[in-house]
C-alpha cells in the first residue's frame, strides 16, 4: 500500500523548506521543492506495490 502519510510528509516539509529559503534564494528553493516531489514519487514506487 502506498504511503500517503509519508509523501504528505516529504512534500510539506519541501515546502516548507523552500518558503524558507524565499525571496533571497529562488534557485535553492526550487531545488528544495523538486527534490521533495522526486522523493515523494520515489516513496510511491517503493510503497505502491507496482515494483513487485
Amino acid at each position: 500500500m502506498a504511503d500517503y502519510q509519508k509523501m504528505y510528509y516529504i512534500v510539506c516539509d519541501g515546502a516548507s523548506r523552500a518558503l524558507d529559503a524565499l525571496p533571497m534564494n529562488v534557485d535553492e528553493a526550487m531545488k528544495i521543492l523538486q527534490r521533495a516531489l522526486d522523493e515523494a514519487e520515489e516513496r510511491y514506487i517503493e510503497t505502491s506495490g507496482d515494483g513487485e
